[in-house]
């Protein structure tokens, strides 16, 4: 059986901001769990970087570690910092943007099927 869990240490404290780093002019992304039922990717958008409308087949939740982001869903524009979350249903158009440097986590949860 493959490992689940990729990219990160196990059973050792880690700060999950630190775990992705920022880049100039880019939108850097760490996936940590990726199979047919869960997605769990940490990203790091370089101030003024995005993520343009889409749309995802799962359920999305997005936890900010660091910075401050907007996030777009249904045309509605939030911000979120650090320590926010916000859920992007699915099948509803969504987008994110690094306001300022950003980093979030976000965690998917797709329908079985």
């Amino acid at each position: 059986m493959s490992e689940i869990l990729k990219n990160i240490k196990k059973a050792e404290v880690l700060s999950l901001k630190d775990t992705v780093e920022y880049a100039e002019g880019q939108v850097v992304s760490k996936t940590l769990i990726q199979n047919q039922g869960l997605g769990i990717t940490l990203f790091a958008f370089a101030a003024g970087e995005g993520i343009s409308t889409h749309e995802s087949k799962g359920d999305a939740m997005v936890t900010a570690l660091d910075g401050t982001g907007e996030i777009t869903v249904d045309g509605v524009t939030s911000a979120i910092k650090a320590g926010e979350s916000i859920v992007m249903p699915a099948n509803h158009p969504h987008a994110v943007y690094g306001k300022e440097n950003f980093k979030m986590m976000l965690v998917v949860a797709f329908p079985e099927g």
